[in-house]
């Protein structure tokens, strides 16, 4: 069985935090675990004036991980509290500059839409991106569906994002992919109640403020819906276009031709739609039901004049993938779910977008 961040976690929550009392990682001592393969990477986050109290915990934190079974290697750094903290992420007060901005170093932007909730869409952002990290892409991955966020999870990435000079974000990277999301400001459930303006300001924030470098493509996954967030990015950030994610059945469809149009009507190219839970094949008997209909998003897409990029099946390991922070591009690269995202990696590229 593949090690997932969550048995890293259950392993870390058994070293008590000699400061709080409670364990290294109710305490937020434990930042930015990252897993890759068998190596693991955490940092403990800590007061420099008790590192010599703190290195007992480091050398437990690094035997209990190195003692679970598929651990090769693991590394923890000490490092000091910055008394520069990320920015609020409140609306900014200066006056902004009229018109689509492009976001500093950042090539493409590619937004990822849904009109409806539950369709898959940041399970198909998280793969896109993987899939464009692996095509030799340098890929970004903005996690905008600020009252779900769940790329940090999709991604394995955990921990608070530095800020060196109190303004300027930098970004945490796993799998081939810089990743930012409201989440990793967040408690773990810890609810985001914001109004519009606030909304609209940690995305500005977020697109200008994050220190994103160098970037061929950065992947943005929306809010369901047709709001604020989505009007404020094609509003403010040159947006190259858009790919509207749905499953077939016809109320999703619905809400999908709203979002089709919110993008026209603000002038954002759509480049295709992808078809999630496409169908499902029965891993026993290998029977093919197609449990949210057939052909819609196909048909949807003809008659918008737009590609269908992918019919992405409803498979158990995508799932079991996402959960474990290792999108199925990475943790099953030569399956057919796999492919498929690879395959609208490749098309991206080769129109110019990514």
């Amino acid at each position: 069985m593949a090690l997932t961040r969550d048995d890293i976690l259950a392993a870390l929550k058994t070293i008590s935090d000699p400061v709080s009392g409670s364990d290294i990682v109710a305490a937020g001592v434990m930042r930015a675990l990252t897993v890759e393969g068998a190596t693991v990477r955490f940092v403990l986050e800590i007061d420099p004036a008790k590192a010599d109290t703190y290195r007992p915990v480091r050398d437990a934190a690094e035997a209990v991980v190195k003692g679970l079974a598929g651990v090769d290697s693991v590394s923890v750094i000490l490092t000091g509290h910055s008394t520069k903290t990320p920015p609020d992420l409140k609306p900014a007060r200066k006056a902004e500059p009229k018109g689509p901005q492009n976001v500093p170093g950042v090539a493409h932007i590619i937004a990822i839409a849904s009109g409806k909730g539950g369709v898959g869409k940041s399970t198909v952002s998280a793969n896109l991106a993987c899939a464009l990290a692996a095509e030799g892409r340098r890929v970004g991955l903005l996690d905008a569906d600020v009252y779900g966020p769940s790329q940090p999870r999709m991604l394995g990435i955990s921990g608070r994002p530095a800020s060196p000079d109190g303004k300027t974000i930098l970004p945490l990277r796993n799998h081939g992919v810089t990743m930012m999301s409201i989440g990793l400001m967040l408690n773990e459930g810890q609810a985001v109640v914001w109004r519009g303006p606030m909304l609209m300001g940690a995305l500005q924030q977020m697109l200008m403020q994050v220190q994103w470098g160098a970037l061929d493509c950065l992947v943005v996954d929306l809010p369901p819906g047709t709001g604020d967030v989505q009007m404020t990015l094609a509003q403010k950030t040159v947006v190259d276009g858009a790919i509207i994610v749905s499953t077939p059945q016809d109320v999703a469809l619905l809400d999908a031709r709203k979002a089709i149009d919110m993008f026209n009507q603000l002038h954002v190219p759509v480049l295709g739609m992808i078809e999630n839970m496409s169908t499902h094949i029965c891993s026993n008997c290998g029977f093919e039901e197609h449990v949210f209909g057939h052909g819609g998003v196909k048909a949807e897409a003809e008659k918008l004049g737009v590609p269908l990029l992918a019919e992405v099946p409803l498979h158990l390991d995508i799932r079991i993938a996402s959960d474990g922070g290792a999108p199925i591009v990475v943790s099953k690269p030569d399956s057919a779910q796999a492919q498929a995202f690879r395959d609208v990696a490749r098309y991206l590229i080769a129109q110019g977008v990514a």
